[in-house]
Formats: structure tokens, sequence, C-alpha cells
């Protein structure tokens, strides 16, 4: 990569800075720069963030970039409407490390707090999933935006079993959650721990 090829960080800031400013994120879904390179950044399974091997320590940087974060199939990219960088994300590019209650039954909403800062209501554009790990642990995940998910963490996927019932997928055997007037299946009732 030549020097006029070198992702430049400080545009990426910029571009992201100017966003926040609108209290919107950025329209990233509208620029399609062209690709200038990976950099050394990666998002960890935790959420942390690093830079060339080194952690973000400044949360409101960290949210910047998750700004003008966009990803492409299975590549995760930063971009501003003059670049586009790739990234390396290990799991979810966030975590979802909190969340909030109302209504109950099919009236229930659940809106996860990630760690980034955005607030997501689980519903039906952004879904709840849970895969399994070869030991067969749950890793569960919920949609963001634009292709992007949040790992659940430990302690809200335990609040969410807590909230769970059966529901229309009972017929199929299925324990799960409801959001948003949306059944989300977690586990098969006859894996159930009696």
């Amino acid at each position: 990569m030549t020097d006029a090829q070198t992702p430049n960080t400080d545009q990426l800031v910029r571009a992201a800075k100017a966003a926040e400013k609108t209290g919107r994120l950025p329209p990233i879904h509208l620029w399609n720069p062209p690709f200038c390179g990976d950099i050394d950044m990666e998002i960890r399974r935790d959420g942390t963030w690093f830079h060339e091997g080194t952690p973000i320590g400044r949360p409101a940087l960290v949210r910047l970039f998750s700004t003008i974060l966009k990803r492409e199939g299975a590549r995760y990219f930063l971009v501003t409407p003059a670049e586009k960088v790739g990234i390396r994300v290990e799991d979810a590019p966030f975590v979802a490390q909190d969340l909030e209650v109302t209504g109950k039954g099919r009236s229930q909403i659940v809106t996860f707090v990630t760690n980034v800062g955005d607030r997501v209501p689980a519903g039906p554009d952004c879904a709840i999933r849970v895969e399994h790990d070869a030991s067969g642990a749950p890793r569960p995940y919920v949609h963001v935006r634009a292709g992007l998910e949040a790992l659940i963490d430990r302690k809200s996927f335990y609040r969410l079993v807590d909230l769970g019932q059966t529901g229309p997928e009972a017929e199929q055997g299925w324990f799960g959650l409801w959001s948003s007037g949306v059944f989300f299946p977690f586990l098969p009732l006859d894996e159930l721990a009696p």
C-alpha cells in the first residue's frame, strides 16, 4: 500500500464526530468509497476495541468508531464518504450488557443496551437468535443495525431465561421470549432441565 492509499485515522474520527453532532448515525449505507486496505484494529469477543495491539481506552472514541462500522458479507469496515478500511471482529462487534423490560406476555418489550450506548428494542427488525458452541453452551445475539449484532452477555441472557415462556412454537416444543409482539425461540422444551 502506498502512502496515498494509507488509511487516515483522523479522517475516520472527523466523520464520526460530525455524525455525533447531529445526534443521528451517519448514512454509511449510502457511502461506497474505495477500499484503502486493512488497518490494525480489532474488536474482541468481550467488546474491547484494540488499535495496533493496544486497547482503546476512551469510550467516547470507541462510540465514535462504532457509528461508522459497516458489515459487508463476513467482513467489517470503518467507512467515511472518502475511504473504507478493513478491521477484524472476533465474534460480534457489540456486547449487549444490560436490558430493560416493559409490559408482559405478547405486549412485553425487551430493550438491550450495548457497550457502545445503542438502545435496541428486540422485535421484528432486531431479532434475538441463540446459537450453541461445541460444548452446547448458548451464544445469544441481538441484531443492532444493518447486519451488525451484539453478543448478549451472560447476566443479561440469564435474565432473558427468567422471562422466558412457551409461545406459539410450543406446538413444536420451544421455550423462548416475547418482545414487541414477536416470539424468539431459545431452546427446545425437551432440552430444559427438569
